[in-house]
């Protein structure tokens, strides 16, 4: 088992969202770390990226993603969903995967209620965090990309980039560890 470090989250989003897939997130609580295999993830990749967050440049909502890779993204989706993502990338260019499923959550907002994550982890650098981390033990899973969810919004060609990721449900990858 091995903790990511700031050179794993250096690649473009679109490039890492399917390599995180099988990644182990790791949260830490009392004194015991729940340990979730990832997987479906999403990617959203600058500001030329109509379904990016960053689509309207720096602002105090989004400057986390401006930062290098390897901090946490956190947000409240529809006032309600906490939704947590990781930068990944040069600093200065905002990218970001979004994790949708992990162990037996398969929403993003029921992986971050299920592991009490809240605006509270925004910024957390994950290759240093003791509340935070990915492990990687080395196993890849098999997977489909497909258009993102939830983007309607966004201009055709984005809508339809195949940067959702998903584990299949009978690989290994889809219980926790």
């Amino acid at each position: 088992m091995r903790r990511l470090g700031a050179g794993d989250y250096s690649a473009g989003a679109a490039e890492l969202a399917p390599w995180f897939l099988g990644k182990i997130l790791c949260r830490e609580r009392e004194g015991a770390a729940a340990r979730l295999r990832i997987t479906e993830t999403e990617a959203y990749c600058g500001e030329t990226d109509s379904a990016c967050h960053a689509r309207f440049g720096k602002t105090e909502r989004t400057k986390i993603m401006y930062r290098r890779g390897g901090f946490a993204y956190v947000y409240l989706c529809y006032g309600i969903h906490w939704l947590l993502n990781l930068v990944t990338g040069p600093e200065e260019f905002p990218e970001a995967v979004l994790i949708r499923g992990a162990g037996m959550w398969d929403g993003p907002g029921k992986l971050t209620r299920a592991l009490n994550i809240d605006r509270g982890f925004n910024g957390e650098d994950l290759t240093v965090s003791k509340r935070l981390w990915l492990e990687d033990d080395g196993f890849r899973p098999l997977y489909q990309a497909t258009p993102r969810i939830g983007v309607a919004y966004a201009a055709p060609a984005d809508r339809e980039r195949l940067w959702r990721f998903k584990a299949y449900s009978d690989s290994p990858s889809a219980g926790s560890t």
